[in-house]
């Protein structure tokens, strides 16, 4: 096969995605006895998310093989298509599902992706969090040898169909929502001769008993969120960097920047939320947004190292550990910045006393547990560690972030770090925030 057949075949694959917008009592009905109306709609919603972060990855993944992505629709039903736009982002294609049951609903989109080209088309709904980008690259694998692709779900039905050309005697006479679904399925196929390919089973997620398999993924997912006011010069490199770990979720949250900040972080994708500022209000806001269970608080200037995800999940699985940080690299050739690297060091290690420029991370359980972040104009990083040093340990991770050297540039070296050290202890004698952030900033400009 040659280079330019290869990426005619990749672009023929056509991933069609089953989702609803998430309005309360009208989403995830079965969960509602157990989390109630609105809970149940978060996790809709969460799941989504969760989805389509495994999407991307999956096109990302397939571009570095073939010189372009492979087409993917997004079939809602609920809300607008502003409001879906709005939600999820402009990245996606939009479609409403058609009127019907879902049987009418999975021939109409099957059929209409392969009047745009595709010649290998799968369907997936949300409610499975175990899909991931292996699991649709093997679908599509197994479509070269298979009319039919089934993804079997534990319920008995089937969380992924896979085809090669649209089928609509598959979809007709099935008894919707029941343990017959794959079976019947499987009848028609063999009755057509179709030659079937299975995928591993995994767990839907439809009844509270079912929440035990979306909570082992959640709690593995991490939400990097990203505080940011007249960000423009920094919240690009963050966020392509952000992008070559596609499985984290991003939220970047705005606290009225009059710049091109976001504008820019826009053009990435992420979800960006709109507050007024106040950094510690923009990291609640991020937070009860994320979908994650857990949480990474990033400043804009501050780069995060390699793998950062792994060293996440490695340092919070150590026992006792409620919370960690990275090591601190600060960008610049200036002597006195080795010293600041050198006194953090030893800080955070000892002290168990990580600033937020080092990226705390913790698992959302605990920032809820500690309050989140008290609502102080400065000193809110302090606060919190604070708070999370009474629950447990606060580990430091082997690897290191690297942060801009602007907040010692005005001053220099010696004076900035006098002044940090002054405002912490001025903290610690009971000198109100509001009053620490005026003397910082009078004292900032001399």
């Amino acid at each position: 096969m040659t280079e330019f057949e290869a990426e005619a075949e990749h672009l023929a694959e056509h991933l069609i995605v089953f989702t609803r917008y998430p309005e309360a009592g009208k989403t995830k009905t079965r969960l509602i006895p157990a989390l109630g109306a609105a809970g149940a709609a978060e996790v809709q919603r969460q799941m989504t998310l969760h989805t389509l972060r495994q999407v991307r990855q999956w096109q990302q993944q397939a571009s570095t093989i073939r010189l372009a992505s492979p087409q993917v629709t997004v079939q809602f039903s609920g809300g607008s298509l502003p409001e879906m736009r709005q939600w999820l982002g402009l990245q996606w294609n939009y479609q409403p599902q058609v009127a019907g049951d879902l049987g009418a609903r999975l021939i109409s989109a099957v059929i209409a992706a392969a009047q745009s080209g595709a010649q290998k088309m799968a369907v997936i709904g949300i409610d499975c969090p175990g899909v991931d980008a292996t699991c649709l690259s093997q679908a599509f694998a197994l479509l070269q040898q298979h009319d039919v692709v089934l993804g079997p779900a534990t319920d008995g039905g089937y969380y992924l169909i896979g085809l090669r050309q649209p089928v609509p005697d598959l979809f007709v006479g099935i008894d919707w929502g029941t343990d017959r679904v794959r079976s019947q399925t499987e009848a028609i196929a063999h009755s057509l001769n179709l030659r079937v390919g299975y995928l591993d089973p995994l767990t839907d997620v439809d009844y509270p008993d079912d929440l035990g398999a979306w909570e082992a993924v959640r709690s593995q997912q991490i939400s990097v969120i990203i505080p940011v006011l007249n960000e423009a010069s920094s919240i690009g490199d963050r966020l392509r960097e952000l992008s070559a770990t596609p499985e984290v979720e991003v939220i970047v949250v705005d606290g009225g920047s009059q710049d091109d900040t976001v504008a820019v972080a826009e053009s990435f994708g992420p979800n960006v939320l709109h507050t007024h500022p106040g950094r510690a209000h923009q990291m609640n806001i991020g937070a009860a947004a994320a979908s994650g269970g857990i949480l990474l608080f990033l400043h804009a200037d501050t780069q995060l190292p390699p793998q950062f995800a792994d060293w996440v999940r490695a340092v919070l699985a150590e026992p006792g550990v409620v919370a960690g940080a990275f090591e601190l690299a600060v960008a610049g050739q200036q002597t006195g910045l080795r010293w600041v690297e050198w006194g953090v060091k030893w800080r955070s290690r000892l002290l168990q006393m990580p600033y937020g420029d080092q990226a705390i991370f913790l698992r959302q359980s605990e920032f809820i547990a500690a309050g989140g972040f008290p609502q102080l104009p400065m000193m809110e990083d302090y606060a919190l560690v604070q708070q999370l040093r009474q629950r447990g340990r606060v580990a430091i991770a082997p690897a290191t972030v690297v942060t801009s050297s602007r907040r010692w540039a005005r001053l220099g070296v010696l004076r900035t770090t006098l002044l940090n050290q002054l405002i912490i202890m001025g903290y610690h004698l009971g000198v109100s925030p509001e009053t620490l952030l005026r003397w910082y900033h009078r004292k900032s400009r001399f």
